[in-house]
């Protein structure tokens, strides 16, 4: 079998920050990579499950709604992926900094945490999505485009 191209990716030289994954035909996967893999402690479930809710309801109630395929974890607990379409690496980069802003200072209930809207809805913790995604959002204050290429 092919190696899968995450699998490809240096992991023992791979920080936190935003990097462009794959692109499949126009569909863009981005890794926002929130922890350094295999050196530091990987994201709690609590925290994984709130900052899903909470960036996917933001993006998808943006002005580029249309343009997102899907937000999510990843299963090592180091990150997320972001799959968009036909939006440009600059766009998606202020998506991604206004949209871990929005977790960083939310206020109120989490949205869709009953269980007829979750699967899991007693596992969320808005006190850690806000401290993840407030360390995240200093790590990624600077970022630009010309940072979201993997290291070699």
């Amino acid at each position: 079998m092919k190696t899968i191209k995450s699998f490809l990716v240096n992991h023992d030289i791979l920080t936190p920050g935003i990097y462009v994954s794959r692109i499949d035909r126009d569909v863009v996967t981005y890794d926002l990579r929130f922890r350094h893999p295999n050196r530091e402690e990987v994201l709690r479930n609590d925290s994984i499950h709130t900052i899903e809710h909470l960036f996917a309801t933001y993006v998808r109630n943006s002005q580029y709604s249309d343009h997102i395929i899907y937000f999510g974890p990843m299963g090592c607990r180091t990150g997320f992926y972001f799959l968009t379409t036909d939006l440009s690496d600059q766009t998606v980069l202020q998506i991604i900094k206004d949209g871990m802003a929005f977790v960083r200072d939310y206020q109120g209930e989490i949205p869709g945490t009953t269980a007829v809207e979750c699967g899991n809805y007693r596992e969320h913790s808005l006190e850690f999505a806000k401290k993840d995604a407030a360390r995240y959002c200093a790590e990624i204050e600077k970022w630009t485009v010309a940072d979201m290429e993997y290291k070699k």
